[in-house]
């Protein structure tokens, strides 16, 4: 809760029986014109947290102290779901006690009385707020009205279209819904379609309709555009002469083969001293989009990029990130530089951070420079790059030493033909030159996160505002619920005496010699609590670092370019207390970036499954080698190692006994025969469904 949020809460404790409109608690805690959006924020966040309610008429007060709780509305396939709270239960809430709350909603839930042990049941009586007032579904043409069905199978109400609100859709067609009125929880909500994407099988309709389904920006505004074309990439002599010129040093990029924007670069050069100085280079986008002008504004609300199975959606227009600012190949360009001097054992001595131009001698992929380094290719660069290599490997081990976490890729390529179909599915491979690159900027993020909350904190913890990459410890019931899995895989392990990084990096090492690896680091990951940017410093977990933010993609993420910022205005100092940047500003920012990435991610991992789903289409009837991955009460999901997928084989579909679930040992067994199913076991599944539109595979039991 921050400053403004405890203000506001401590007036209408003060005043428990009245109620005040926005407008007068401005009046009241005399806040000036300039914050009044900032006090609508805090009214909406305590609202969300429960500490006050809104009355009809937007009137805020704290109200009466009933048996309530917000939460956010989790809805299942059956129809009933379950409000999360961060202080006690989850909130059972049937069907027919959903209201007019949808899947992701935040609600307002009274609870009901309930028997003593008992889980908490409850009735939603406000959405507080909304997930989502726009749907993706199928268009369907009734006899009597038309209706959309929404892809999400959480959403279980139809969404009716009068006959002038159809935007010309067709019957079968994918279209986007907006939800215009909902009057009560036994009608369908009322809506019309803003969007006809097209029919299932066209292409590229299927990762559109994910695009809109998850909200994701698909044009840019047209003010956003115009702004664009105003910015050049010619860089003025003066601003070089400002800036350190290392247009003279060997530099390189090193990227994916199908990367279109580079914002880094790396050299390395050997010292008079026979130390190194190695120097990462980053894109300066913070010289080109200016803070709060239209770019940067439409920045922040996209936070990321989004990387999809089939394209990019960006966070910045093209012309910034794939011309201006991207560091190709023979060309000038500013950058940001960390430049560390280390010791041949990648110790680090000193180290200088500066604004810069470079230019790029040679654009690597990863696997270009991979085979460079195993001399299957010539390069005048080779010696560079094995040097480069070498440091790495040290500072890898030194980094593992402390106890960092180096989970082995869990990350699907889905390969497409050109008309987006999807022909293979395989491991996405991690090079050495993947954790080469990945290692020095690591380092670089490290550095600057060091030089900020330690050099330049005045007194101990007492740095300026600043945008840290955080990882909490998990907690003890997460880390004795990953044991009891592990067990059930046939690993007994000693439980921690302190739960500490190298603990866990014991454990992924273990996980990773074990023939059901994919799932064990899977459920490693899970356990171990989510990194997020946060303006207080509580160090990160899994890297085991006591300084980490994120400084070396400003091209692909938001809290990127604000380190920047932050940084050039450190570094220049003497700033008033007046062009300090508020923690409150930051802290705001924070939030909004973990909740982009956050939605970026499980978009990336729903075009993966869609296509992974479409891929098995073609395997229908094929049987195939697999593992028992995960077993529930109404069946056991199978992970097919050969291609990367999952799929259910229902409990209804095991014919030859009835099975009963057993949630402490992961089991299903047969009450007549005795036949026991654990986690691990090796199976053989024949394919005998595939819902695209449900994303799910249905499997059923091969004979041997």
């Amino acid at each position: 809760m921050n400053n403004l949020e405890k203000k506001v809460l401590a007036f209408l404790q003060a005043n428990p029986y009245q109620t005040f409109k926005a407008k007068e608690i401005a009046r009241n805690l005399e806040i000036p014109k300039d914050k009044y959006q900032k006090l609508r924020r805090a009214l909406r966040a305590l609202q969300q947290k429960g500490e006050i309610l809104r009355f009809k008429k937007n009137y805020y007060g704290v109200g009466r102290k009933v048996a309530e709780v917000v939460g956010k509305l989790r809805v299942n396939s059956q129809g009933y779901g379950f409000v999360t709270r961060e202080d006690g239960d989850d909130v059972f809430v049937s069907q027919k006690n959903m209201g007019l709350a949808m899947h992701g909603d935040v609600v307002r839930v009274r609870l009901f009385a309930t028997s003593e042990g008992k889980s908490p049941e409850g009735q939603i009586v406000e959405v507080i707020e909304r997930s989502r007032t726009r749907l993706v579904g199928t268009f369907r043409q009734g006899r009597k009205h038309c209706y959309v069905i929404p892809d999400e199978i959480k959403i279980h109400q139809d969404i009716i279209i009068p006959p002038d609100e159809t935007a010309g859709a067709l019957d079968g067609q994918k279209v986007v819904a907006e939800i215009d009125l909902w009057e009560h929880d036994h009608l369908n909500p009322i809506g019309h379609i803003s969007q006809v994407l097209g029919f299932p099988d066209e292409p590229g309709v299927d990762i559109l309709s994910i695009i809109y389904d998850f909200g994701l920006p698909h044009d840019f505004p047209e003010h956003v555009i115009n702004a664009t074309k105003k910015i050049t990439g010619e860089i003025k002599k003066e601003e070089i002469q400002r800036r350190l010129d290392l247009r003279k040093i060997i530099t390189f990029t090193i990227d994916p083969d199908d990367a279109k924007d580079f914002d880094d670069a790396i050299s390395l050069e050997r010292m008079h001293n026979g130390n190194f100085r190695l120097g990462v280079h980053i894109a300066d986008v913070s010289y080109y989009v200016l803070e709060n002008r239209a770019i940067d504004r439409e920045a922040q609300e996209r936070g990321t990029s989004v990387y999809l199975v089939d394209r990019v959606v960006p966070m910045l227009p093209e012309k910034i990130s794939n011309e201006v600012c991207s560091l190709q190949e023979g060309k000038d360009k500013l950058c940001y530089s960390v430049l560390l001097e280390m010791t041949p054992q990648a110790e680090v001595v000193s180290y200088d951070i500066r604004e810069t131009v470079i230019r790029s001698r040679k654009r690597f992929t990863y696997q270009e420079a991979q085979d460079i380094l195993d001399g299957k290719l010539k390069s005048d660069f080779v010696f560079i790059l094995k040097k480069m290599h070498r440091l790495s490997k040290k500072l890898i081990a030194r980094r593992r030493r402390r106890g960092s976490i180096d989970f082995d890729s869990l990350e699907v390529k889905v390969i497409l033909d050109d008309k987006g179909l999807p022909v293979d599915i395989v491991k996405r491979e991690r090079l050495a030159t993947n954790q080469m690159i990945e290692e020095f900027m690591l380092l670089a993020n490290e550095t600057v996160a060091r030089h900020v909350g330690l050099k330049m904190a005045s007194k101990p913890d007492q740095a300026p505002p600043f945008v840290y990459r955080v990882h909490e410890k998990p907690d003890a019931q997460s880390v004795t619920d990953l044991l009891h899995l592990a067990r059930a895989f046939g690993l007994e392990l000693p439980p921690p005496k302190r739960i500490t990084p190298k603990y866990f990096q014991h454990l992924a090492d273990i996980f990773l010699a074990h023939p059901a690896s994919t799932v064990l680091q899977d459920a490693l990951l899970r356990t171990m609590m989510k990194a997020k940017y946060d303006t207080k410093n509580i160090g990160h977990f899994g890297l085991a670092y006591k300084y980490y933010t994120h400084f070396t993609s400003p091209i692909r993420r938001y809290p990127d370019l604000v380190v920047h910022r932050l940084l050039k205005k450190y570094l220049k100092g003497g700033l008033s207390e007046k062009e300090m940047p508020g923690e409150e500003a930051l802290s705001e920012i924070c939030q909004k970036a973990t909740d982009r990435e956050i939605k970026a991610q499980d978009a990336e991992r729903a075009t993966i499954k869609l296509k992974q789903v479409e891929y098995m289409e073609r395997h229908l009837g094929d049987v195939f080698e697999g593992f028992i991955s995960r077993i529930v009460p109404f069946g056991i999901f199978v992970h097919i190692p050969e291609k990367l997928v999952d799929g259910l084989v229902h409990v209804s579909n095991l014919l030859d006994d009835y099975y009963v679930y057993n949630e402490e040992n992961y089991s299903l067994y047969g009450q007549y025969s005795g036949k026991v199913y654990k986690l691990g076991d090796k199976v053989r599944v024949q394919v005998s469904r595939v819902s695209r539109n449900e994303r799910l595979i249905d499997f059923v039991l091969a004979e041997k």
